[in-house]
C-alpha cells in the first residue's frame, strides 16, 4: 500500500503527467494532497489494527492468569530428541482429563514471572551428554537459574529423563531440583528419574500425577506385567482407632528369584468385587456368562479388572454396547502403589495398607481389593519396582527415619535390613492419631529399642493429649541431636503423608540444618523421601 501511494504522488508531480492530462498545476496539487492524506488514514488504520492486536494479546495473557488458580499447573519441558515433549504433553493430558487447568511451554519460553503466576510447576526435563542440558533449555538457565530468584509460594516436581551409564546420570534435573531449592520452592515429591524410558519410572510418576489432581482412577500409560503372588494373611493392626482400618498383610510367591531391597515398591493390579460387577451387569441388563476375548473367558470375568462406571451417565454411555465393545471401550483398571513393609530374608512379602474411601463410601480401588475383596490364598496381581530413590544407605551410616501412619511400612522395612546387620545407629521419629490404637509394630520397634538396635525411639501420638503434637513438633525439638547426628554423618528418611508431615518436616529441617546442608544431603543423597 505504501509503495503505491508513493508511485502515484510522483506520477501526478511529474511534468509529463500534467501536460499530458493538461491539468491546472492547483487541481496536481490538490490531487497529490488528497493521495497524502490517503496515506495518512492508513498509515493511522495500521497503527490502530498493531494496537488492537496488541490489546487482544494482553487481554488473553490477562484472561490466562485470571483463570490461574489453587487447581491450575504448569507444565514445562526441556527436550533433546522429542521425548521430553511427549511425556509433557502426556502429562498435561492426564490432568487435563482429571479436570485441572493446565498450561504447556517449553522451558525457554518459561520466566520468572510466570513462575510467579503458579503455585504448582511440574518440570519434564531431559539430560544431554555428562549432565548438560538440552538446547532448549539453555535460554532458561541464562535467563532465569542465573539470576537472583525467590518463589516460597511455588511447588513443584521433576521428572528427570536420562541414562544410568552415565556419570551424571539425570545430571540437569538434579541442577534443576537444587536451583528450585535454592529459591525456596517446596518439592510435591522427589525427583522422579528415568532411566531410557523406563516403565516402572513413568509409572510411578503418573501415580504422583494420580495424588496431585486427587484422582485415584488415572489410568496407567502402560499396565504393568505382574507376576501372581498368593495373599496368605491378613489383619486388622488399629482396631478401635477413630481413623480408617489399617491392615497388615502378608503375601507369598513359588518364584525363587524374587527380590527386593528395603525402599522398593509393590504395585499391585487391583480387581472389582463380584459384587460390582454383578450390579453393573444387572444395571445395564447383560448377559455376565457369554464368552468373550476369544472364548477364553466370561464376560463377567474379563469385566473384574476394568474400570467400570459408577453414576449414570457412565452407564449410559455404555448403553446398547455389545460386551466386546464394550471390554474395548473400559478403561483397565490403573495399578496401584504401596511401600514393602519387609525384606527379602522375612520369606515374605508385607504390606501395610490404610482402607481410603470415594466420597459415596465405595472403598478405593486398591484398598478395597487388598482389605476386603480379595479372599486369603487368592491370587494377586504385584510387580516389584526397583525404587533406588530410597535404597538404604551405606551400613555403616547413622540413619535418623521419619513417618506418620502407614509410612512406617518403608521405615519398617529399613530397619529390618539394618537390624539384620548388626547396625544399631539409628533413630525413629513416627507419628499417629492415638498410642492406644495406631502404633503400628509397636511391640517390634519396643523390642530392638530395648535390646539397643534403635538407639532413639521417637513418637507424636496428636490426640493423646490436649494440645495436638505432630512429627515435625519433634524434628523441631529435637534440633541440637538431629544436628549432631547429620555433623556424625547421617542420613534422614522420610515416609509417609506428602500433603502434611513432609513438607513440615522439610521447613523444619531447613530451620535446624541450612539451606546449604541440605541441599548437600540431597545430592549426596543422604536425605531421601519416598510421600506420597
Amino acid at each position: 500500500m505504501k509503495t503505491l501511494f508513493a508511485g502515484l504522488s510522483l506520477l501526478i508531480a511529474s511534468p509529463s503527467y500534467a501536460a499530458s492530462t493538461g491539468m491546472s498545476h492547483t487541481i496536481n496539487a490538490l490531487i497529490v494532497v488528497i493521495v497524502y492524506l490517503c496515506f495518512c488514514g492508513w498509515i493511522i488504520w495500521r497503527y490502530k489494527k498493531r494496537t488492537a492486536q496488541t490489546l487482544r494479546e494482553k487481554n488473553q495473557v490477562n484472561a490466562d492468569a485470571d483463570l490461574r488458580d489453587e487447581n491450575s499447573i504448569l507444565v514445562t519441558y526441556a527436550s533433546q530428541t522429542g521425548n521430553a515433549e511427549q511425556l509433557a504433553k502426556k502429562t498435561a493430558e492426564s490432568l487435563k482429563a482429571a479436570g485441572l487447568m493446565v498450561e504447556i511451554h517449553q522451558l525457554s519460553a518459561i520466566d520468572t514471572a510466570l513462575l510467579q503466576h503458579f503455585t504448582r510447576v511440574l518440570f519434564v526435563v531431559s539430560t544431554t551428554g555428562e549432565g548438560d542440558a538440552p538446547d532448549n533449555a539453555r535460554d532458561f538457565l541464562a535467563k532465569v537459574m542465573l539470576n537472583d530468584a525467590n518463589f516460597p509460594n511455588l511447588k513443584y516436581g521433576i521428572l528427570a529423563l536420562g541414562d544410568a551409564s552415565y556419570t551424571h546420570y539425570c545430571g540437569f534435573g538434579h541442577t534443576l531440583d537444587t536451583w528450585l531449592q535454592h529459591t525456596h520452592a517446596m518439592p510435591l515429591f522427589d525427583i522422579v528419574e528415568v532411566d531410557r524410558n523406563d516403565d516402572g519410572a513413568l509409572r510411578h510418576w503418573q501415580y504422583q500425577l494420580g495424588v496431585l489432581a486427587k484422582d485415584t482412577e488415572m489410568a496407567d500409560w502402560k499396565t504393568p506385567e505382574y507376576q501372581q503372588w498368593k495373599l496368605k494373611s491378613r489383619t486388622q493392626v488399629n482396631d478401635g482407632s477413630v481413623g480408617a482400618p489399617v491392615y497388615h498383610l502378608s503375601l507369598s510367591t513359588q518364584k525363587k528369584s524374587m527380590r527386593w531391597q528395603a525402599g522398593d515398591i509393590a504395585e499391585i493390579g487391583p480387581r472389582n468385587s463380584p459384587k460390582s460387577v454383578s450390579i453393573f451387569l444387572n444395571h445395564l441388563e447383560l448377559d455376565g456368562s457369554v464368552k468373550v476375548n476369544s472364548e477364553s473367558m466370561t464376560f463377567a470375568q474379563a469385566l473384574l479388572d476394568k474400570l467400570l462406571p459408577h453414576d449414570e451417565a457412565g452407564f449410559q454411555a455404555l448403553t446398547g454396547m455389545d460386551a466386546e465393545v464394550i471390554l474395548l471401550t473400559l478403561k483397565t483398571l490403573p495399578h496401584r502403589e504401596y511401600s514393602i513393609a519387609s525384606i527379602p530374608q522375612d520369606s515374605g512379602l508385607e504390606l501395610l495398607i490404610r482402607q481410603t474411601h470415594y466420597a459415596d463410601g465405595r472403598l478405593g480401588i486398591g484398598s478395597g481389593w487388598l482389605t476386603q475383596y480379595a479372599a486369603i490364598n487368592s491370587d494377586i496381581a504385584l510387580r516389584i519396582r526397583e525404587n533406588s530413590a530410597f535404597h538404604p544407605p551405606p551400613a555403616e551410616t547413622p540413619l535418623i527415619l521419619i513417618g506418620n501412619g502407614t509410612g512406617i511400612a518403608g521405615l519398617r522395612a529399613h530397619l529390618k535390613a539394618r537390624v539384620a546387620s548388626g547396625q544399631n545407629n539409628n533413630w525413629l521419629i513416627f507419628g499417629e492419631r492415638n498410642a492406644e490404637y495406631d502404633f503400628y509394630f509397636k511391640d517390634e520397634l519396643q523390642g530392638w529399642h530395648n535390646q539397643g538396635l534403635l538407639n532413639k525411639l521417637q513418637t507424636a501420638f496428636s490426640r493423646d493429649q490436649a494440645e495436638r503434637i505432630y512429627v515435625q513438633d519433634i524434628v523441631k525439638s529435637s534440633a541440637t541431636d538431629i544436628a549432631k547426628w547429620i555433623n556424625n554423618g547421617a542420613a534422614i528418611y522420610v515416609c509417609g503423608s506428602a500433603t502434611g508431615m513432609a513438607p513440615a518436616v522439610h521447613s523444619e529441617l531447613l530451620e535446624i540444618l541450612g539451606e546449604t546442608t541440605l541441599s548437600i544431603l540431597t545430592t549426596s543423597g543422604r536425605y531421601r523421601r519416598d510421600v506420597y
